[in-house]
């Protein structure tokens, strides 16, 4: 899979793609197009800044090289998991009080945003409440008891500790010591989370030109110019929401971020009972391994599994082959069952497994580098931006200082780097360190 996508390029092969329930027709971008507000990428980043825009009554056009959500936001494991990729307690340690305290008060707002969004524009999207984290080892349980604690001295308190015999009622698996639900969670379709969201903004009267892959953006003192093969979008302000596949349209963000592909696949439908068996409370599921894996139920009674990383992100040969011997580790009861489904889809890893909000000059804005952690983060920052744009620079500023640290051996060794780090961390989990 290539860093971008082409023009026309399709949905991949993924179970998503064949479920969804919106079929646009999609428009490309031919001639000049006037806007206040140009937004480059159709995924969640940029649907939710530019949705959050739209709500101020700002004219805003979405300009997307593919489809709506053609990259990560409609290949993901639609796990609607709060905070960041970085722990509360790293950023804490490594940013001090302040930051902490502020991030720690918005840590569920991008939860709030996808379920307000939900209710407000009648998204039909799968929606369901409730995540679990999974311990395999008690050292596993020492970190959920450490950051319930935590995230309770910021007046975060829906997470319940569960024993071994309490998350066999949740997941019918016997590899778990133990875990943590986090009731303000859930799960859902995000492929068509995403489309819902696409026809929200045309509802409040947004524009979006998809089959446009973007070729450049250039700013002046007037404004910004984004440039694709047959057209351009002149607006006052452009924010830059490509995250994983911006390859190097940008190029001051090129050495940023780092795409690193997860993988997943989906079985045949179940039936509801054996279903149910796997996942009596239907709630979705990740582990607390550094290299995880993460599951739950559609809406169809199959199992969506997912789980490993490739940095740089290229697809495994074999996504099935890949995924099928953790699967069948956590459920031996699927040894014979079906895959219908496998795909492969790429985020965008930043160093600091921090998100990064800047600002390129006067009129050019950016969102990237959830890390694994984009449903919820895309979400809040794409609402962070739309803040910046109207004047309010406080939390933009907020993270906008955080420093952004390059990727050791720089752009053409960073994957060799992150694959032997990532090595060592898969040591300590087989270790149980």
């Amino acid at each position: 899979m290539s860093e971008t996508p082409q023009a026309n390029s399709p949905y991949p092969p993924s179970y998503y793609a064949a479920s969804r329930n919106i079929v646009r027709q999609p428009v490309t971008l031919a001639g000049q197009v006037e806007a206040e507000i140009c937004v480059v990428g159709a995924g969640y980043s940029g649907l939710s800044a530019a949705i959050s825009l739209a709500e101020h009554g700002f004219s805003v056009v979405v300009v997307e090289a593919a489809e709506v959500g053609w990259g990560a936001s409609g290949r993901n494991g639609g796990q609607v998991v709060n905070g960041l990729n970085a722990s509360l307690g790293t950023i804490q340690r490594r940013y001090g009080d302040a930051t902490a305290n502020f991030v720690g008060g918005l840590l569920q707002e991008g939860a709030g945003i996808i379920y307000d969004r939900i209710a407000r524009y009648g998204i039909d999207c799968d929606l369901r409440r409730g995540n679990i984290y999974a311990a395999y080892t008690p050292k596993h349980m020492d970190e959920l008891r450490a950051k319930q604690a935590l995230w309770r001295t910021h007046g975060m308190d829906d997470h319940e500790l569960l024993d071994q015999h309490q998350i066999r009622q949740h997941i019918g698996s016997d590899v778990y010591c133990g875990g943590m639900i986090d009731r303000s969670g859930g799960h859902m379709h995000p492929l068509n989370l995403a489309l819902g969201e696409a026809a929200a903004l045309e509802s409040l009267g947004g524009r979006i030109f998809e089959h446009s892959p973007v070729t450049r953006v250039e700013q002046d003192a007037t404004g910004a110019t984004v440039h694709t093969a047959s057209g351009r979008i002149k607006a006052k302000t452009a924010l830059v929401c490509g995250n994983a596949y911006l390859g190097n349209v940008v190029p001051e963000l090129t050495a940023r971020v780092m795409p690193v592909s997860t993988q997943m696949m989906a079985t045949e439908p179940l039936g509801e009972e054996r279903a149910r068996a796997l996942l009596p409370t239907g709630m979705c599921v990740e582990d607390v391994r550094y290299i995880l894996d993460y599951f739950r139920l559609s809406a169809d009674h199959r199992l969506i599994f997912g789980g490993g990383v490739v940095y740089g992100g290229t697809d495994p040969a074999d996504v099935e082959a890949k995924l099928r011997p953790n699967m069948d580790k956590v459920f031996p009861q699927l040894k014979d069952v079906r895959v219908d489904y496998a795909w492969s889809g790429n985020f965008a890893l930043s160093f600091s497994r921090v998100p990064q909000l800047g600002r390129l000059g006067k009129n050019v804005y950016f969102a990237h580098g959830y890390s694994g952690h984009g449903i919820t983060g895309s979400h809040l920052f794409g609402r962070i931006l739309g803040e910046a744009v109207r004047g309010d620079m406080t939390r933009f500023d907020t993270f906008a200082s955080l420093p952004w640290i390059p990727f050791p051996g720089g752009r053409m060794f960073r994957a060799q780097y992150s694959t032997l780090g990532s090595w060592w961390y898969a040591l300590k989990d087989r270790l149980g360190m």
